[in-house]
């Protein structure tokens, strides 16, 4: 079956996962990723990492005094990779509108 599209903030928490964080880091490599497009509240963040513990796509690392860590899963990395292929195709479907302009 194939897997529904991501949402940009899905996408983002994933791919920063890509080598284990916590929160606060998560959020400083997503806006680093994102080129400063995408500032994840906590709140936001948060309820995504439990959405994505649920579904199997994150774990928890480690647990501290103050900060958990999170890590991909391999069922985690395989969407991942899955959504990255699904966008690429979208960009090849798109092309026209360059042949368009030319």
């Amino acid at each position: 079956m194939e897997q529904q599209p991501m949402t940009e903030a899905m996408y983002y928490v994933l791919l920063a996962l890509l080598r284990p964080l916590h929160g606060y880091g998560l959020m400083q490599r997503i806006r680093q990723l994102s080129g400063g497009r995408m500032a994840m509240s906590p709140g936001t963040l948060y309820g995504i990492l439990s959405r994505l513990q649920r579904e199997g796509l994150i774990r928890l690392e480690e647990q501290g005094a103050r900060r958990k860590t999170y890590a991909l899963t391999r069922e985690g990395k395989t969407a991942l990779k899955a959504e990255y292929d699904r966008l690429c195709r979208l960009v090849q479907d798109g092309a026209m509108l360059k042949e368009e302009e030319g």
